[in-house]
C-alpha cells in the first residue's frame, strides 16, 4: 500500500482504487451471471435423462406372447406309441 502510494501519488490512489473495485464487482457479477446460466443449462440436460431413465424401455412394455407349443406330427406320435 505504500509502495502504490509513492507511486501513484496521493491523488491518484483514491481514483485507482475506486476504478478496481468498479471493475472487480463487474467481474463478479459477470462470474455469477455465467455461473447461473451454467446451473441453467446443466438442469435442462439434466431433466430429460432422468425422466428417460425413469421410464420403462419400449421393449420392456410389448412382451412377445408366448410360442406355441410345437405338435407332434401323426406319425411321429405313432412311432412313440410302438415299442422298439
Amino acid at each position: 500500500m505504500a509502495l502504490a502510494m509513492i507511486v501513484l501519488g496521493p491523488k491518484r490512489l483514491p481514483e485507482i482504487a475506486r476504478a478496481l473495485g468498479k471493475g472487480l464487482a463487474e467481474f463478479r457479477r459477470t462470474t455469477d451471471e455465467l455461473k447461473e446460466e451454467l446451473r441453467q443449462v446443466e438442469h435442462e440436460i439434466e431433466e430429460p435423462s432422468s425422466q428417460v431413465e425413469n421410464e420403462p424401455a419400449i421393449a420392456k412394455k410389448t412382451e412377445s406372447p408366448p410360442s406355441p407349443t410345437p405338435t407332434a406330427s401323426p406319425a411321429a406320435q405313432e412311432s412313440e406309441k410302438k415299442p422298439s
